[in-house]
């Protein structure tokens, strides 16, 4: 069997690393073609996936008249690629999967962690045979919409898959009892980062310099903005691949991106999260929110005051960890729903582990203007 995935973000490329591994494992073909967004092709190389690049994001001004402007030499790369592939299934998202599928003649399974825009939806989901997402996903989103009991950053943190290295702290350079803190700055180049704001220089420093005085600071830096001349802080610099192992081991998160956030909470790490406009929140991080394992402000000094509660608390990571234990106890690990998935050609209706959505409002029936537009 031929399998082909398209990963467009980093979490993307995480999120089938396992999968494919198997996949590969059992004798199956499989492309990867990854977009060169962020870090997404050195965890591709770094996990040694089948993959090619068919294009870039360009993250710098006027991004999104550049990234109109690549489309189209990105869309022939998907086209000449999946037609001499051959696939028997598609795996993705978005526009980008749908073309690819309808190209190779071959089923398309849309592998959604968040709630598509109008124009995303309406482009990709006529092509679809298969609509998947974590049942917490609020919105009906068709009648091949299938859900499962779960989170899509459970295919690589899950317990079943993920074990963390604590060896991390001695690439970190902090001692074993030493307490930290991972900062994480979002560029907000993306088009589904629209409508949303990160931190400004002046809350940034406000930030780092009050959390220092606690626990040693490290800046994961996307945008390449952070002075750390002067600033009491430390970049991360570790290959992106080692992530996770340090949100694991850090004693609190602090973002301007959900992604992230969402990974702490799986990981039993005290994370926050700063939005900066009341903007819509997903049913992935209302779950997660619910449990008690994250939150999310659009006010900086609520942020601020909660980072410094967290990290001056001594039982907040024992009591992250013990609530992510019960949370996670019943959820599923989707790495091998793809693989079955995938072994069905896109078909769910042998599979006890996926549910057909039935009782959520309708696609159509929102009126969110913050969903409208986003693409891949």
């Amino acid at each position: 069997m031929r399998v082909l995935v398209l990963a467009n973000t980093p979490a993307h490329v995480h999120t089938y690393r396992y999968a494919v591994e198997r996949l590969e494992t059992r004798g199956h073909d499989v492309l990867v073609l990854v977009r060169d967004a962020g870090c997404a092709e050195a965890l591709a190389a770094a996990f040694e996936l089948p993959y090619e690049v068919y294009g870039a994001h360009d993250a710098g001004p006027g991004q999104p008249f550049t990234f109109a402007r690549q489309l189209g030499g990105q869309f022939a790369i998907i086209a000449r690629r999946s037609v001499a592939f051959d696939p028997d299934v598609v795996f993705g998202r978005g526009p980008y999967a749908a073309f690819a599928g309808t190209l190779a003649r071959a089923p398309v399974v849309l592998v959604l962690d968040d709630e598509p825009g109008a124009l995303n939806h309406a482009l990709s989901s006529p092509v679809a045979d298969c609509v998947l997402s974590p049942a917490a996903t609020r919105r009906n989103l068709g009648p091949n919409h299938y859900t499962f009991e779960g989170f899509l950053e459970c295919a690589y943190l899950h317990p079943d898959v993920f074990d963390p290295d604590p060896g991390i702290r001695d690439d970190l350079g902090v001692d074993p009892d030493e307490p930290y803190v991972l900062v994480r700055v979002n560029a907000h180049t993306a088009l589904h980062d629209r409508g949303t704001r990160g931190f400004t220089d002046s809350q940034r420093r406000a930030l780092i310099e009050e959390l220092s005085e606690h626990a040693t600071v490290f800046v994961s830096d996307e945008g390449g903005d952070v002075d750390f001349e002067a600033l009491p802080a430390r970049p991360y610099d570790c290959h992106p691949a080692r992530i996770h192992d340090v949100i694991a081991e850090a004693d609190l998160l602090v973002a301007d991106t959900g992604t992230v956030v969402t990974e702490a909470a799986l990981l039993g790490t005290p994370a926050v999260r700063y939005t900066g406009t009341e903007t819509y929140e997903f049913g992935e991080f209302a779950a997660i929110e619910a449990a008690g394992l994250a939150v999310e402000f659009a006010s900086f000094d609520a942020t601020l005051t909660y980072a410094l509660d967290a990290v001056t608390d001594d039982d907040a990571v024992a009591r992250h960890r013990r609530r992510r234990d019960a949370f996670v106890a019943d959820l599923v690990n989707p790495t091998e729903l793809f693989v079955s998935l995938a072994a069905a050609r896109g078909s769910v209706e042998e599979m006890p582990d996926f549910r057909r959505r039935r009782r959520t409002r309708s696609f159509e029936s929102s009126t969110d203007p913050t969903l409208d537009g986003r693409f891949g």
